[in-house]
């Protein structure tokens, strides 16, 4: 778990041994994680304060053979859109998360695309399979 600015945030992911200094063909050796485990550490994260967990795209949008469209919804189901946040660093993969749960969808995502980010919030850009599908009913 990680505290920031006064609050603490913990971090999940369903690849075992993922991070910056593993390289690509060492993540196979450590298998996945069955989601339902994730989510009971989630769970723990929740129930000792935290105020969000992160989700690691890694095994799930990122170096995978087909993305693991399953696991953002079992997460979901088990612990609320509100209490996660999903890893997302490319166009394909955040319009993937705003297109199946709405633009309030949290997403961490490389600085280089969060203006093409908020333009997909707000309905003013996106693929062929989103343009003119994201709407918000804002006062």
């Amino acid at each position: 778990m990680r505290v920031r600015g006064g609050g603490a945030a913990g971090g999940v992911g369903v690849r075992g041994g993922a991070g910056a200094a593993t390289q690509v063909a060492a993540l196979g050796t450590e298998g996945t994680h069955e989601a339902g485990r994730m989510c009971q550490v989630a769970r723990r994260f929740l129930e000792a304060g935290a105020y969000q967990i992160m989700i690691d795209s890694e095994g799930i949008t990122e170096n995978v053979r087909a993305w693991r469209t399953d696991v953002p919804a079992r997460i979901i189901d088990a612990l609320g859109l509100e209490h996660v946040m999903f890893e997302a660093a490319d166009p394909a993969v955040f319009g993937w998360y705003v297109k199946h749960y709405g633009p309030e969808v949290n997403l961490l995502g490389d600085h280089s695309e969060c203006v093409e980010l908020e333009w997909l919030r707000e309905g003013i850009w996106g693929t062929a399979s989103l343009w003119g599908r994201v709407v918000t009913y804002k006062p």
